[in-house]
């Protein structure tokens, strides 16, 4: 993994073998940024993604692996309830079944890179962005306070 950041923006490679979401997590801890908006492309070998199902109060996850086009990736980065960094991440991938292309999306829990993702990352200035529990969905929202 390699990084620079120009202006207020930091923009990230992730190598082959690498995960996205710790790649990201890392990046953000060690250059002490709170909250952060992302946004990347690339090529994956495996991701687990997740569905969130409101009658059970929780997420299913599905593993998918393979030649793993990742068509787009939108999430951002908080501070939970803990003090601790959390991600909310969603992702598309293409990918081919035998003579079908088909795609397959979600809250993306993880993703092993395969050749490269590209990532832009914007951290918040001025500010953090804080994660507070809804008991009625079991989810999580954005607090300002």
């Amino acid at each position: 993994m390699d990084y620079k950041k120009f202006g207020e923006v930091y923009y990230i490679r992730i190598d082959k073998g690498e995960e996205i979401i710790a790649g990201i997590l890392n990046i953000c801890e060690s250059e002490g940024i709170c909250s952060a908006c992302f946004s990347g492309i690339g090529g994956c070998a495996e991701a687990e993604i997740q569905t969130f199902i409101p009658e059970k109060g929780e997420f299913e996850t599905r593993k998918v692996s393979g030649m793993l086009e990742l068509a787009s990736m939108n999430g951002n980065v908080i501070m939970d309830e803990n003090g601790e960094r959390a991600h909310h991440t969603h992702a598309v991938f293409a990918y081919k079944k035998g003579d079908e292309h088909l795609m397959c999306g979600g809250h993306l829990k993880s993703a092993t890179v395969l050749y490269t993702a590209e990532i832009e990352l914007r951290p918040v200035t001025d500010g953090t962005i804080k994660r507070k529990r809804d008991a009625e969905t079991g989810t999580g929202f954005w607090d300002f306070e």
